[in-house]
C-alpha cells in the first residue's frame, strides 16, 4: 500500500481544526465515531487519492483529534477559567474549536511551543473565522500560557484515562 501525501504541520493542524469543527455539529459517541468521521473528511480523502485510507488513522492531525476530542471536558475548563465573562456554550463554534485545539496542544503536547500553539490558531482564526475573534483568541490563548509559564497551571501528567477507552 502506497502512503499518503506527507503534509505540513499547519497543513495537519487545518484538517484537525475541520474535523473538529464538524464534530461541533454531530458528536462523535465513541473512538470508532470518531475515527469513521476522520476518515471520511474530505481532506483526509484527498490526501490517499484513490486509495482506501487505513482503518485506524494514524499522524498528528489524528493526534490532535483524538486528543481534543477525549479532553473536552477539561479543555473547556480552561477555557471557562481564562475567559472572562464568556461561557463556553456562548462561544462561537469557530473560536471554541480553534481555542480547544490550541489550548490542548499548550497544555498536553510537550513537542509544541505554546508560542507556536497560539501562532497556529490565530492563522486558522484568520482563514476561518470573524475578523474581531482574533484578538479574543490571543486574549485567552496568551493567559492560558502565562499561567503554564507561571505555575498557575500545570501540565497533567500523563494518564491512560481517556474517551477511547
Amino acid at each position: 500500500m502506497a502512503k499518503a501525501k506527507s503534509a505540513t504541520r499547519r497543513g495537519e493542524r487545518e484538517l484537525a481544526f475541520q474535523v473538529l469543527y464538524g464534530l461541533t455539529f454531530t458528536p462523535a459517541r465513541d473512538i470508532d465515531d470518531l475515527r469513521r468521521v476522520f476518515r471520511i473528511s474530505p481532506d483526509y480523502l484527498a490526501r490517499w487519492q484513490d486509495q482506501e485510507p487505513p482503518a485506524y488513522p494514524s499522524g498528528f492531525a489524528w493526534e490532535l483529534v483524538e486528543g481534543v476530542w477525549s479532553k473536552s471536558d477539561e479543555l473547556d475548563a480552561s477555557i471557562t477559567s481564562f475567559s472572562r465573562n464568556w461561557r463556553v456554550d456562548r462561544m462561537g463554534r469557530v473560536e471554541l474549536t480553534l481555542l480547544r485545539l490550541a489550548v490542548y496542544e499548550i497544555t498536553f503536547r510537550n513537542d509544541v511551543p505554546a508560542k507556536v500553539a497560539i501562532n497556529e490558531a490565530l492563522e486558522l482564526s484568520r482563514q476561518f473565522g470573524e475578523g474581531n475573534a482574533k484578538s479574543f483568541i490571543n486574549g485567552i490563548l496568551d493567559a492560558v500560557a502565562k499561567a503554564l509559564e507561571t505555575g498557575g497551571l500545570t501540565r497533567p501528567a500523563a494518564d491512560s484515562t481517556s474517551k477511547s477507552e
